[in-house]
């Protein structure tokens, strides 16, 4: 399916007014049982949490936002995706190689159309949650 054809298929026309002005998206929190495994996980792939507070917080900045781990009392995030957008394929790329190499598993990268035209780059992590790396591709990307 082209992207024409996704988005006749798919979005509403006319759009619907939002109901609210929002401005951005803070971010993800998410809460974790086994806290040190998932920070020394995210580390790995991330680099150091640029936020500590006590044991039971930690955050690191993305884009505009912050992905929060605190501590949790019972199991980790299920049900859940995060997604992080990157400006390029190469670097969606590396940082799904990353991820894969501190011990996240995932399928090869893919063209897809999620909103727009994208690849992607999923992987789940060792404690089960599903991260969706993306970056938008231009028109010549897209077209193959």
């Amino acid at each position: 399916m082209d992207f024409d054809a996704y988005r006749k298929a798919y979005f509403r026309y006319p759009r619907p007014e939002p109901r609210f002005r929002f401005s951005g998206s803070f971010g993800a929190t998410l809460y974790f049982e086994d806290l040190e495994a998932a920070v020394a996980f995210y580390e790995r792939v991330l680099g150091p949490a640029s936020y500590a507070e006590g044991d039971g917080t930690r955050g690191w900045p993305i884009g505009t936002g912050w992905l929060t781990f605190l501590q949790g009392k019972k199991g980790n995030p299920k049900n859940v995706e995060i997604t992080f957008e990157l400006d390029t394929v190469a670097e969606a790329e590396a940082l799904q190689r990353a991820f894969i190499a501190a011990g996240a598993t995932g399928p090869a990268p893919s063209d897809q159309l999620m909103y727009r035209p994208v690849r992607s780059c999923p992987v789940v992590d060792p404690f089960g949650l599903e991260v969706m790396i993306i970056s938008p591709l231009s028109a010549e990307q897209a077209a193959g």
